[in-house]
């Protein structure tokens, strides 16, 4: 178990989590979601005791062995059997076999042990840092965005090891169906605090928008109240009958808080700059070759075409030439043979990752988004500059101080700028968190063009992907389905066929449950509530009306006796007398009144909350 104990943590004036406490019990697998620059690596960090907390403390039980799944891939060893055994406790550096029985159970054969570690695919370089974990023996993972750049069957096969990891773990990932399929519970940092909710991540989200819809609610019901008392006080504070509950109520208006209201979280904005096209056919595809040397040729005579409003997925393991075929078909590299025909019609806009290195070091935020599309006024850049969250001087930072994450942002800035009906994407969603996955899911959801797609998120596929071309060991083929029908009736080479797709949707019975208890407390609430606020502003008015019939009586009684009309001020006295024997009827049940509504509200405030 590892508890975190009102730990703050900020990087000068940049507060990251404030005061935050919570634990990780015995066998909980924890997800970490939260915006990119949140710290949610600097949390892990502070666990695994490479940083401090500014206040606070994490107290971790002794002898109990964290182990860190860093993305970095460092390997000094020879051989792969060395390399896994270094990583052994220095009193157990003989015991080589615990790292072959370790290699084999993640995939590796007797002949791989002497191969250099360099030497395997990128996805079984992760499950060897895995393994050189795992030799260590851990209690706890840390695992920080393991997703990355592995290919879609490395990233089920690393599913499918947490799934049955009998251990706690801590897993930062923006891959939200990755998340869900592993995890017990989510943790969030949201406006410098942590929760940590049981289930997946739409339970957190979910509760997380209803604490801030119940916040606000109480927050405007609380300055409802405030100004009722201010002008309860103002009203009767003159009145010496009413002092005890005007100062009362003094009191209360003293312990009242203050709630300020939330300040709105910025989200990425995606809204593509769509041109129509006119015709059926935007791209077509003939015997296309292309190879990296005599021995390794990826596309061979692969013809294929794309229609308006298209929306193709490519996959297959890393290696294969994913990437290769959006760089010939966007015109970055040129095929060693084939026919590449566009519509005239056609306008393309081009995602890829290597390009991240060809932006201008001395260019500003604003110069990339004004290069990428010339003819944009100031306003549209700044607006999507804004969109990417690079609002205000931020639209202003120069390329050179940007950090990977945002120089990624700047390049989605550029193809949200540029005119298209076509998008080209590889990996767009590598560097983004999961709030900015969704945004982007939408914007391609709703972009009525072609796209051709290079991903190995399986919820992006999933919602995105009409047609997919898939890259197998020694062919491509365009796949006329979508992800699932594909997992369906062809599967991938690397996996059997009978690991079942887990099903993500969650029930929302219990929210809807929870809408239904709070309206009809509220109703219950108006029926008792409605009459009693009636009756106390009928009473106010009244005492308000028989004050200013006293004063009245009061000036006549001043005039009767001034001209010794004793009739009068006999008639006046007894209308006087029974005056204030009404105002203080009026009082009392007013008081009465009063102390009645105030324990209903009380009554109802948890129930509608």
């Amino acid at each position: 178990m590892i508890a975190v104990s009102g730990v703050t943590k900020s990087f000068g004036q940049n507060v990251l989590f404030d005061s935050i406490s919570f634990k990780i019990n015995s066998g909980e697998k924890v997800g970490l979601v939260g915006k990119n620059g949140h710290g949610k690596s600097t949390l892990l960090r502070l666990v695994t005791g490479e940083s401090e907390p500014d206040s606070g403390e994490i107290i971790i039980p002794k002898n109990y062995r964290i182990g860190y799944l860093a993305q970095i891939l460092d390997f000094t060893s020879p051989d792969l059997i060395s390399e896994v055994a270094s990583s052994l406790p220095l009193n157990e550096k003989d015991n080589i076999w615990k790292a072959e029985k370790i290699l084999s159970g993640l995939g590796f054969s007797d002949s791989d042990f002497k191969k250099s570690p360099k030497a395997f695919s990128g996805g079984y370089q992760v499950r060897i840092n895995l393994a050189k974990l795992l030799v260590g023996e851990p209690d706890f993972l840390l695992l920080d965005e393991p997703t990355n750049y592995l290919d879609i069957t490395s990233i089920r096969w690393l599913k499918d090891f947490l799934v049955k990891w009998p251990k706690e773990f801590f897993l930062i990932t923006h891959d939200r169906r990755f998340m869900d399929s592993v995890v017990t519970h989510v943790a969030g940092i949201h406006r410098k605090k942590l929760k940590k909710v049981e289930g997946n991540t739409q339970a957190y989200y979910e509760q997380i928008i209803l604490e801030e819809e119940i916040y606000e609610k109480t927050r405007l019901n609380e300055e409802k109240r405030k100004k009722e008392v201010e002008q309860f006080i103002s009203r009767f504070r003159a009145k010496a009958r009413l002092a005890g509950m005007v100062q009362s109520r003094v009191k209360a208006l003293e312990k009242m808080g203050n709630k300020q209201k939330l300040d709105k979280i910025e989200q990425l904005d995606f809204s593509f700059n769509e041109v129509p096209f006119s015709g059926k056919q935007i791209l077509d595809v003939k015997n296309l070759n292309f190879s990296y040397s005599k021995e390794k040729q990826i596309i061979k005579n692969f013809s294929f075409s794309i229609n308006s409003g298209d929306k193709i997925g490519i996959i297959g393991a890393n290696g294969r030439g994913k990437t290769t075929l959006v760089k010939i078909l966007s015109g970055i590299i040129e095929p060693e043979s084939g026919k590449i025909s566009f519509s005239t019609n056609a306008k393309p806009a081009v995602y890829v990752q290597d390009f991240l290195d060809e932006l201008k070091e001395e260019n500003t935020v604003a110069d990339e988004i004004f290069y990428a599309n010339p003819d944009l006024d100031r306003t549209k850049i700044r607006s999507i500059c804004g969109a990417m969250l690079f609002s205000g001087d931020d639209a202003l930072k120069p390329v050179s101080v940007l950090s990977g994450g945002e120089r990624s942002r700047v390049m989605l800035g550029k193809l949200l700028a540029k005119p298209s009906n076509f998008l080209f994407l590889d990996e767009p969603t590598n560097h983004l968190d999961m709030d900015s996955c969704d945004a982007l899911l939408c914007a391609l959801d709703n972009f009525s063009g072609a796209v051709l797609m290079v991903t190995h998120n399986e919820m992006l596929l999933d919602a995105v992907a009409q047609k997919l071309i898939v890259f197998y060991s020694n062919k491509i083929e365009l796949f006329d389905g979508t992800y699932q029908e594909f997992l369906e009736k062809i599967g991938w080479e690397e996996e059997s066929l009978d690991q079942s797709v887990k099903d993500n949707s969650s029930n929302s019975t219990d929210r809807k449950m929870i809408k239904r208890q709070r309206a009809l407390a509220v109703q219950e609430k108006s029926k008792k509530v409605s009459p009693l606020k009636k009756r106390i502003s009928e009473l106010e008015d009244k005492i308000t009306l028989l004050e200013e019939e006293e004063k009245k009586l009061a000036n006549e009684m001043q005039d009767a006796s001034e001209s010794v009309n004793v009739e009068k001020m006999s008639s006046v006295s007894i209308r006087i007398s029974q005056v204030q024997s009404e105002i203080e009827l009026f009082f009392d049940e007013l008081e009465l009144k009063t102390k009645e509504l105030e324990d209903i509200e009380k009554q109802f405030e948890k129930e509608i909350i």
